[in-house]
Protein backbone atom coordinates (compact mmCIF):
# COMPACT_ATOMS: atom_id res chain seq x y z
CA UNK A 1 0.00 0.00 0.00
CA UNK A 2 1.39 3.17 -1.01
CA UNK A 3 -0.90 6.02 0.13
CA UNK A 4 -0.33 5.78 4.37
CA UNK A 5 3.49 6.80 2.87
CA UNK A 6 2.64 9.09 0.65
CA UNK A 7 0.41 10.94 3.13
CA UNK A 8 3.20 10.60 5.73
CA UNK A 9 5.24 13.06 3.46
CA UNK A 10 2.75 15.45 2.61
CA UNK A 11 1.94 15.97 6.28
CA UNK A 12 5.81 15.89 7.46
CA UNK A 13 6.96 18.20 4.78
CA UNK A 14 4.11 20.89 5.60
CA UNK A 15 3.21 20.48 9.20
CA UNK A 16 5.78 22.42 11.01
CA UNK A 17 5.14 20.61 14.03
CA UNK A 18 5.53 17.11 12.41
CA UNK A 19 7.97 18.17 10.53
CA UNK A 20 10.10 19.31 13.39
CA UNK A 21 8.90 16.37 16.05
CA UNK A 22 8.09 13.43 13.20
CA UNK A 23 7.30 10.77 16.40
CA UNK A 24 3.94 12.59 17.12
CA UNK A 25 2.64 11.29 14.00
CA UNK A 26 1.27 7.59 13.61
CA UNK A 27 -0.77 6.11 11.05
CA UNK A 28 -3.01 2.48 11.40
CA UNK A 29 -4.25 0.73 8.35
CA UNK A 30 -7.42 -0.70 10.10
CA UNK A 31 -10.33 -2.61 8.19
CA UNK A 32 -8.76 -4.02 5.54
CA UNK A 33 -10.67 -5.43 2.53
CA UNK A 34 -9.33 -6.67 -0.92
CA UNK A 35 -12.02 -6.62 -3.17
CA UNK A 36 -10.90 -9.30 -6.16
CA UNK A 37 -13.08 -10.40 -9.25
CA UNK A 38 -13.40 -14.06 -10.73
CA UNK A 39 -10.73 -14.92 -13.62
CA UNK A 40 -8.33 -11.35 -12.87
CA UNK A 41 -5.44 -11.13 -11.09
CA UNK A 42 -5.94 -7.44 -10.53
CA UNK A 43 -7.51 -6.41 -6.97
CA UNK A 44 -8.05 -3.54 -5.07
CA UNK A 45 -7.04 -2.63 -1.08
CA UNK A 46 -9.77 -1.40 0.71
CA UNK A 47 -8.91 0.16 3.93
CA UNK A 48 -9.32 3.21 6.68
CA UNK A 49 -6.32 5.02 7.60
CA UNK A 50 -6.47 6.39 10.70
CA UNK A 51 -3.75 9.15 11.56
CA UNK A 52 -2.99 10.08 15.19
CA UNK A 53 -1.02 13.46 16.00
CA UNK A 54 -0.46 13.45 19.78
CA UNK A 55 -0.07 16.71 21.54
CA UNK A 56 -0.57 18.71 18.82
CA UNK A 57 -0.38 22.51 19.43
CA UNK A 58 -0.65 24.05 15.78
CA UNK A 59 -3.73 25.28 14.18
CA UNK A 60 -6.23 22.47 13.39
CA UNK A 61 -6.58 24.47 9.83
CA UNK A 62 -2.45 23.64 9.20
CA UNK A 63 -3.76 20.02 10.37
CA UNK A 64 -6.80 19.34 7.90
CA UNK A 65 -6.04 21.94 4.72
CA UNK A 66 -2.83 19.67 3.52
CA UNK A 67 -4.36 16.70 4.21
CA UNK A 68 -7.45 17.84 1.90
CA UNK A 69 -4.95 18.94 -0.82
CA UNK A 70 -3.45 15.21 -0.43
CA UNK A 71 -7.02 13.84 -0.92
CA UNK A 72 -7.66 16.39 -3.62
CA UNK A 73 -5.09 14.25 -5.41
CA UNK A 74 -4.88 10.66 -4.47
CA UNK A 75 -8.24 9.73 -3.35
CA UNK A 76 -10.55 12.70 -5.31
CA UNK A 77 -13.69 10.72 -4.97
CA UNK A 78 -14.06 11.48 -1.63
CA UNK A 79 -14.88 14.81 -2.88
CA UNK A 80 -17.57 14.20 -4.70
CA UNK A 81 -19.24 11.33 -2.49
CA UNK A 82 -22.29 12.50 -1.16
CA UNK A 83 -22.50 13.73 1.50
CA UNK A 84 -19.06 15.85 0.91
CA UNK A 85 -17.63 14.52 3.92
CA UNK A 86 -13.84 13.12 2.66
CA UNK A 87 -13.30 12.07 6.31
CA UNK A 88 -13.80 12.43 9.89
CA UNK A 89 -11.71 12.75 13.06
CA UNK A 90 -12.18 13.77 16.60
CA UNK A 91 -9.78 15.80 19.22
CA UNK A 92 -9.15 15.34 22.73
CA UNK A 93 -8.24 18.64 24.41
CA UNK A 94 -5.21 17.92 26.32
CA UNK A 95 -4.75 21.56 27.27
CA UNK A 96 -5.93 25.11 25.79
CA UNK A 97 -2.86 24.62 23.62
CA UNK A 98 -2.52 21.54 22.53
CA UNK A 99 -4.79 18.32 21.34
CA UNK A 100 -4.23 14.45 20.40
CA UNK A 101 -5.99 14.45 17.21
CA UNK A 102 -7.35 11.24 15.04
CA UNK A 103 -8.08 11.66 11.66
CA UNK A 104 -9.74 8.19 9.62
CA UNK A 105 -9.99 8.53 5.65
CA UNK A 106 -11.52 5.39 3.52
CA UNK A 107 -8.93 4.56 1.14
CA UNK A 108 -8.64 2.23 -1.86
CA UNK A 109 -5.80 1.27 -3.82
CA UNK A 110 -6.05 -0.60 -7.11
CA UNK A 111 -3.65 -3.72 -7.65
CA UNK A 112 -2.87 -4.68 -11.12
CA UNK A 113 -0.53 -8.15 -11.29
CA UNK A 114 1.01 -9.15 -14.18
CA UNK A 115 2.44 -12.60 -14.68
CA UNK A 116 6.26 -12.73 -15.71
CA UNK A 117 6.95 -15.38 -18.48
CA UNK A 118 9.92 -16.76 -16.44
CA UNK A 119 7.68 -17.81 -13.91
CA UNK A 120 5.84 -15.21 -10.32
CA UNK A 121 4.55 -12.48 -10.94
CA UNK A 122 5.06 -8.29 -10.69
CA UNK A 123 2.99 -5.97 -9.01
CA UNK A 124 1.97 -2.03 -9.73
CA UNK A 125 -0.05 0.58 -8.15
CA UNK A 126 -1.55 2.98 -11.25
CA UNK A 127 -2.28 6.74 -9.56
CA UNK A 128 -5.91 7.68 -9.18
CA UNK A 129 -6.52 10.09 -12.15
CA UNK A 130 -7.13 13.21 -10.35
CA UNK A 131 -11.24 14.49 -10.32
CA UNK A 132 -11.31 18.39 -11.85
CA UNK A 133 -11.06 20.51 -8.92
CA UNK A 134 -14.70 22.59 -8.57
CA UNK A 135 -13.39 26.06 -7.34
CA UNK A 136 -14.12 28.59 -10.06
CA UNK A 137 -10.77 30.76 -10.63
CA UNK A 138 -8.41 27.61 -10.13
CA UNK A 139 -8.31 26.31 -13.70
CA UNK A 140 -6.37 23.18 -14.10
CA UNK A 141 -4.41 23.77 -10.86
CA UNK A 142 -4.77 21.04 -8.29
CA UNK A 143 -5.17 21.61 -5.45
CA UNK A 144 -2.35 19.83 -3.81
CA UNK A 145 -0.31 22.49 -6.32
CA UNK A 146 -2.33 25.54 -5.33
CA UNK A 147 -1.58 25.02 -1.49
CA UNK A 148 1.60 23.26 -0.76
CA UNK A 149 3.32 22.70 -3.46
CA UNK A 150 4.01 26.50 -4.76
CA UNK A 151 4.40 27.50 -0.85
CA UNK A 152 7.95 26.67 0.71
CA UNK A 153 7.41 24.03 3.59
CA UNK A 154 8.62 26.14 6.56
CA UNK A 155 6.33 29.27 5.69
CA UNK A 156 2.36 28.19 6.94
CA UNK A 157 1.65 31.81 7.31
CA UNK A 158 1.55 31.55 2.90
CA UNK A 159 -0.78 29.38 2.94
CA UNK A 160 -3.33 30.79 5.01
CA UNK A 161 -2.99 33.79 2.36
CA UNK A 162 -3.92 31.45 -0.47
CA UNK A 163 -6.65 30.24 1.09
CA UNK A 164 -8.20 33.41 2.13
Amino acid sequence: MNKPDSLRCVLLAHVPQLRDDPSKLSLFVDKGRVAARPGSLAFEYRYTLNLVVQDYAGSIDGLMVPILAWISEAQPDLLQANPQEPFRFESELLSAEAADVSVWIELSEIVIVQPLETGGFTTSHPEQAPLADAFDGVGCVSLLQLLLRDVPADDTRLVAEHVG
